[in-house]
């Protein structure tokens, strides 16, 4: 009894030493109380959620523009559209209580303030995904999507308060450098009739909308520490919900203000595979990023929202592979190696990870064998 009772606090601390470090009040998740074998398998489900849920989603949006598809405030709107799928895993996985949380939460203005400027943020930032994805390859848009791990360790120093030690150093200059890669290539393999000059606007626009990507994580785990105080399943589902309605309204509004309602029909009836399949690509696409959200949340619940963000980067290296089988996109030299050296950057920043956990670890452990010493 005794003996089982040490492996599931060793477990315990195990799973708590990788999460989140900084946070003013953690709430601790129900998944602590499982066991190893059942974490993992949380952690491996998750992980396959975001990878398949990504790459999916940027190959179904390629295929709607290659097929005719050409309304850009279409393409944003689906980015966030299905959102009322994340009420599924609110509904019959429900959060636990904080018996420790004596703060007062914060007012109903003070949140719906929050949801609505991160929610307009994130409207602004699908809508530059979908121009970049526009003017660019499914492989290009992708590899150039992974500096979000740089900005990312840019934004989390400034505004996370995160160390900035010489591997992440090492990762933001080599995730750097692929990008620079991708930007003085000629991507031959892009979509047909993209000038030269719309290549560019599309690596500006997908390049921007990385950084903006990695901004709203910091700034949602900026709320969760100075607001929320809490960083629970269900508070971080609400956020994700809260959010996408307010990027879907926007969405919607840019699509009627613009004019591009009038020739979705139009669209619908010249689309390369029939009216059916251009219902079902938008449909599948907007599906596909909220399984791809549902795994975000779910990494972020059961480990960690920096760790989510380091499996989201490392899904876009998928997406250049099956683009390359599906789309057959050219994947030259340049690619390769741009390929190599964002993989180089990822495994960098999870070596500091690694390395952080196992001094938090050894911290507790030394914390634990203090306390049985002086209990002895």
């Amino acid at each position: 009894m005794s003996l089982h009772k040490a492996e599931s606090e060793w477990w315990r601390d195990s799973q708590e030493s990788i999460l989140p470090k900084d946070e003013t009040v953690i709430e601790q998740t129900q998944f602590v109380k499982l066991g190893r074998c059942q974490w993992w398998f949380m952690v491996a489900l998750n992980i396959f959620f975001l990878i398949v849920g990504q790459a999916a989603a940027v190959l179904l949006g390629r295929f709607y523009y290659d097929r005719g598809g050409n309304s850009k405030w279409m393409a944003t709107l689906v980015q966030t559209a299905a959102f009322p799928v994340l009420l599924i895993p609110l509904y019959f996985i429900p959060s636990s209580k904080d018996p420790l949380t004596s703060s007062a939460p914060p007012s109903i203005k003070v949140l719906a303030l929050i949801y609505f400027a991160l929610g307009v943020l994130l409207a602004c930032d699908n809508m530059l995904y979908s121009v970049g994805l526009l003017y660019l390859s499914a492989s290009t848009y992708s590899l150039i999507c992974a500096t979000q791990l740089a900005f990312n360790a840019v934004f989390s120093y400034f505004i996370n308060s995160q160390k900035f030690t010489a591997l992440i150093l090492n990762s933001v200059i080599i995730v750097s450098f692929s990008a620079a890669l991708i930007a003085v290539s000629d991507d031959s393999s892009g979509p047909a009739g993209v000038s030269k000059w719309k290549h560019i606007l599309g690596f500006i626009c997908t390049l921007g909308a990385s950084a903006i990507y990695s901004l709203l994580l910091s700034l949602m785990q900026l709320t969760f520490q100075k607001v929320l105080k809490k960083e629970t399943f269900s508070v971080v589902l609400e956020m994700q919900i809260y959010t996408a309605l307010v990027a879907s309204c926007a969405a919607t509004v840019g699509l009627f203000a613009s004019g591009e309602w009038r020739t979705l029909h139009g669209e619908m009836e010249n689309f390369g595979e029939g009216r059916v399949s251009y219902v079902m690509t938008l449909v599948w696409t907007a599906v596909a990023w909220q399984v791809c959200s549902v795994g975000v949340v779910g990494l972020i619940f059961v480990v960690s929202s920096l760790f989510s963000n380091v499996i989201s980067t490392l899904s876009l290296a998928v997406t250049p592979i099956a683009a390359v089988i599906i789309f057959h996109d050219k994947m030259d030299g340049v690619k390769i190696i741009a390929m190599l050296l964002a993989i180089w950057g990822f495994a960098t920043y999870i070596y500091q990870n690694y390395l952080d956990d196992s001094k938090v670890r050894r911290r507790q452990t030394g914390v634990t064998e203090s306390h049985n010493d002086s209990s002895a």
